[in-house]
This record gives C-alpha cells, structure tokens and sequence, in this order.
C-alpha cells in the first residue's frame, strides 16, 4: 500500500503558497458569517422576512401524492421543451405512471397526434398544481397548463388521479 503524502510535499516554494491561499480562502469564509452574526453574542442573526437580492429557491419533499404530480410535470414540461429528449419523456413516465396508463396514453396520441400527458402538440410554459380530493384508495389532483405569455396566455386543466399506496399516477383526462 502507498502511503498518502501531504500535498505539499515535492516542491519547497509551493508549501507556503498553499498555506497562504488556505488561510486566505479560511477567512474569506468566515466573513459573511461574522458579519451576519447578533452584536455582542456571535450567534448568527435571524434571516429577514424578505432578502432582496437572493437567489428564489425551490423545494420538495416525497409526500403526498400531489406533490408527485408536481414533480413529475415540473420534469415533463422542461424535458418538452427540448427537442430531442424522448427518452428522457420516456424515462419520467416510466417512473411515474403505472404500465396500464402508458398504453391507454399511447393510444390517446396516436388516435390525437398529441402528447398525451400535456393533452397538446406543444409544450406549455407554466404548470401548477393543486391537491383534491381523496378515497377509495386514490387521489385526484388538478393540474393547470399555462400556454403563452402575459394577457394573451391561456389555460387548460388537467384531472390526474394517483394511487395512495404507490403515489404512482393512475390516470390523466381532460378536466373541462
């Protein structure tokens, strides 16, 4: 077995370089986090209600099954969005839609030249989703597509109903 040599070892000017550009980097770090911290205590400050300048962020959990309806056309909607990516389209209904769902989708498009888990030709360019109801063993989400921009965007639902136990998606239809 080799033994691990420490990185600076080889190259006598390198050594201090390394060192410098470590304590560099060390303070650096530590001076947003001084900077955010209470006066006279050190612990770090409570963040504001609203931080201009930050980054927005995104998050999620594997909950409830509506929050996998979410997922799931969140990922749909940018994979078509770029041409080219069926098998990624392919790839994420595997995963979240049940065997019998994929056939009767197939047979949808074929018979409407479309996609069948967009119900459109095209992709849209904003989703949301909102839970329903529940029983039986299934839920029902609503899922609205966005098409277009600003005041001449419009929309169309989407019923998707998911099982409970598998949070898998069970079946896609038009809502109205």
């Amino acid at each position: 077995m080799t033994p691990i040599r420490p990185l600076w070892r080889g190259s006598g000017s390198r050594g201090p370089r390394l060192l410098v550009a470590a304590a560099l980097l060390a303070s650096v770090a530590a001076v947003p986090s001084a900077a955010s911290a209470t006066p006279g205590t050190g612990a770090p400050a409570a963040a504001p209600a609203a931080e201009p300048g930050r980054a927005p962020a995104r998050s999620g959990s594997p909950g409830p099954a509506y929050e996998r309806v979410a997922h799931f056309y969140g990922a749909y909607v940018d994979v078509a969005s770029d041409p080219g990516s069926h098998k990624a389209a392919a790839a994420l209904r595997a995963f979240y839609l049940t065997a019998d769902l994929r056939g009767r989708l197939l047979d949808w498009e074929r018979r409407h030249d479309a996609d069948g888990v967009l119900r459109a030709q095209n992709a849209p360019s904003a989703w949301r989703v909102t839970a329903g109801d529940s029983g039986m063993g299934k839920t029902t989400s609503t899922v609205r597509l966005t098409w277009g921009t600003g005041p001449e965007r419009t929309y169309t639902y989407l019923s998707v109903q998911s099982d409970l136990a598998t949070r898998t998606i069970t079946d896609i239809r038009s809502k109205y």
